[in-house]
């Protein structure tokens, strides 16, 4: 059994999911290659609406590649086929070879009880819907000849979209593309899913430990609940599932020095000698997916408080932390202020120890960077958090 020190396992974990290596120099163009390594790394792209700084999907890829061609890569991600949308973790883009891996879970939401439930409350809709798909070709929401109506100003969703979620997490729909603005375009999943992954799934068992397998590639170790949180796996499947594999050899068990949890060990990863990240991470990517993880190896405590009241979060509304080598150095409440075309920087705070003069140039490079790639003319830090004053003269 390998032993590693927490530095060691920071390290490693951060190789796996391309964050260790820096980004690629500024002279170089960003390309397919560059989206592929990180696709191909993570396994799980998240996607969800909020859009305060730059949509969830987005900012993992600029974490590890930095600026690059926004529209490009969504042409890429959504219409190459290379990837798919499904439930892998939450709603995700995942390679196109997972489409049989993730049968199981298709089959579990076409026979659960949420889809029996509005079968029941709308006879017929979901087979009206589907009829129509397969006339009208790709449609959204808007496309339906009977759409319904909205029954509440959040989570009720007209009758017509449900229709299409339902078909969709069912397997009968897949997503053909998405807008600018992020609406869901749907077809008929024969029409979309290419044809060379259109096969019998293997056994449901079989299917767990691949995506077992795939979540330890991306975190290079993890406690079963950390590899199990990846593809929002049972957590008793995922322990007894990783038991097995390691007696078989195809994980290795691992300790990390200072922790009493058993961990689990993507036998092909490597401990880089240092990291040269500097990135800001977002609360969507999978380095923060597990906060026990993160809190765990980066000793870094982080909630999110998007949905905690204003007078009563701690740090802001989206607050991104600063990665500096290996370890998380301050955290910044940020929006794109687009109408006034600024990176509006409304707290900023440094995690204990830190060199708050070193950190803030550091972090006002990033800004700069950042602000640049979102079409922003300027950065703005307001005198909240205690870096805020050493970040304001930073970035002047």
């Amino acid at each position: 059994m390998r032993t590693f020190t927490l530095p060691q396992a920071r390290r490693l974990a951060l190789r796996a999911c391309g964050l260790a290596e820096g980004r690629p120099a500024a002279g170089v163009r960003r390309d397919v290659r560059h989206l592929r390594s990180v696709t191909d790394r993570l396994g799980v792209v998240q996607i969800d609406s909020v859009n305060v700084l730059a949509r969830a999907h987005e900012l993992p890829f600029f974490s590890r590649l930095g600026p690059h061609d926004r529209m490009g890569r969504d042409r890429w991600l959504w219409r190459s086929r290379e990837l798919l949308e499904g439930w892998a973790h939450v709603a995700s883009l995942t390679p196109a070879d997972r489409w049989p891996v993730l049968a199981h879970r298709r089959a579990a939401f076409r026979h659960g009880p949420s889809r029996a439930r509005f079968a029941a409350a709308y006879p017929g809709v979901l087979d009206a819907v589907l009829a129509e798909v397969a006339e009208a070709g790709p449609t959204s929401v808007s496309d339906l000849a009977d759409p319904g109506r909205r029954s509440g100003p959040w989570w009720g969703d007209p009758q017509g979209k449900e229709a299409l979620q339902h078909l969709f997490l069912g397997g009968e729909l897949a997503v053909h593309d998405r807008t600018p603005q992020l609406v869901t375009v749907y077809d008929l999943a024969e029409r979309v899913v290419p044809a060379a992954h259109r096969v019998p799934p293997p056994d449901p068992e079989e299917a767990q430990r691949a995506l077992l397998r795939a979540a330890l590639r991306a975190q290079g170790l993890g406690t079963a609940a950390d590899l199990a949180d990846h593809h929002r796996q049972p957590m008793g499947t995922a322990r007894r599932l990783l038991e097995q594999l390691a007696d078989r050899g195809e994980v290795a068990r691992a300790r990390v020095r200072g922790h009493d949890q058993a961990y689990y060990l993507d036998p092909e990863a490597a401990v880089p000698r240092t990291s040269r990240a500097r990135t800001l991470v977002s609360p969507f990517d999978p380095v923060m997916w597990e906060r026990a993880r993160t809190e765990r190896l980066f000793g870094l405590r982080y909630r999110i408080e998007i949905y905690v009241p204003a007078a009563k979060r701690v740090h802001g509304y989206y607050v991104l932390p600063l990665l500096l080598g290996d370890r998380f150095v301050a955290r910044v409440d940020l929006k794109a202020d687009r109408l006034a075309r600024r990176l509006w920087v409304r707290g900023a705070f440094a995690e204990p120890g830190v060199d708050r003069t070193a950190v803030a140039r550091e972090l006002a490079d990033e800004l700069a960077e950042l602000a640049g790639w979102l079409e922003l003319t300027a950065i703005t830090v307001d005198d909240h958090g205690d870096l805020a004053g050493a970040l304001r003269r930073a970035t002047r």
